[in-house]
Formats: structure tokens, sequence, C-alpha cells
């Protein structure tokens, strides 16, 4: 066999087994959204930018969604905050404590028969933190293998 079909061959082998890769791996994210607890689709065109200061935070609600809860205090009033897992929190060494002055970035979604605000980024001073993916999806805390302290994601928007 000729080296210029022998290459061609391998690069169609090589691409279509990265076409393969890709789409277990769309469909597994399309898996993954769909089964978020009942949460309608996040859509950041609809995003808004909430200010104020938190009046309670609870690190592991009972109630659902599951996870980090804080209630803040707008001009409009009173809101609950879903901000997903406190340990990923703790993890990028982002504390929240009631009167901290708070601005979050996220929407408000249909989830089970009624709404909640669900946080993408949540800032404090000049330290903020993604707590979602643009689609959505909370991020998780992952352990590090070594032992070693994960790095902070925080920064300023």
């Amino acid at each position: 066999m000729r080296k210029g079909a022998t290459f061609l061959i391998l690069s169609l082998t090589l691409s279509l087994v990265a076409g393969l890769s890709c789409r277990s791996i769309i469909g597994q994210e399309h898996a993954n959204a769909n089964t978020n607890a009942g949460l309608a689709s996040y859509d950041v065109k609809r995003e808004v930018t909430l200010t104020g200061t938190v009046l309670a935070f609870i690190p592991t609600s009972q109630v659902a969604p599951l996870g980090a809860h804080l209630t803040l205090q707008t001009r409009s009033g009173a809101l609950d905050v879903h901000l997903g897992d406190a340990r990923f929190l703790a993890a990028n060494h982002f504390t929240i404590q009631s009167g901290d002055s708070l601005r979050i970035i996220g929407e408000t979604v249909t989830y089970g028969k009624g709404t909640q605000f669900v946080a993408r980024v949540v800032q404090k001073g000049t330290q903020a933190l993604a707590v979602r993916s643009v689609a959505g999806i909370p991020l998780t805390y992952m352990a590090p293998r070594d032992g070693t302290q994960p790095k902070s994601q925080g920064g300023s928007l």
C-alpha cells in the first residue's frame, strides 16, 4: 500500500474514533442535564444580577434542591438562592455569613411545581466564584487525589 493511502486510512480511522468519543461525551452531558432533579433549562440570556445582604446561609438544606442555600435581602424583598454543593464553596475558600454583601448572577428557573433562583456566579467583595456551568449544572467538589489543597477559582467579575 502507498504511504498516502495508508495515511488517509489512518486519518479517517482516527477521525471516526474521535467523533464517536465526542458523541458519547455529549450524550452523557445531555443525560446529566435531564436528570438534574427537575431543574428546567438554564439560559444565560435570562440571567439577572442581584445585590443584597445575606440574612441566612444554610450549607446543607433538607429542602430540594439539596445543597447550599442562602436568603438574600434585596431591594425587592428576601429571596431564597440555591448555590449548589457547600463543599465546592469551602474548597474554593469562599465563606458566606449573615450580614455579607453579595452580588449574584443567576436566574429563576422552574423547579418541580414551583420556581427557584439558582446562582451561577457569586461575588463577595473582589472574590467571585462560578458555582454553575453556563448550562446551569452545579459545579461539583472533587477531593484532590494527592492530598494537596485545590486552587481557588475566584476572581473579580
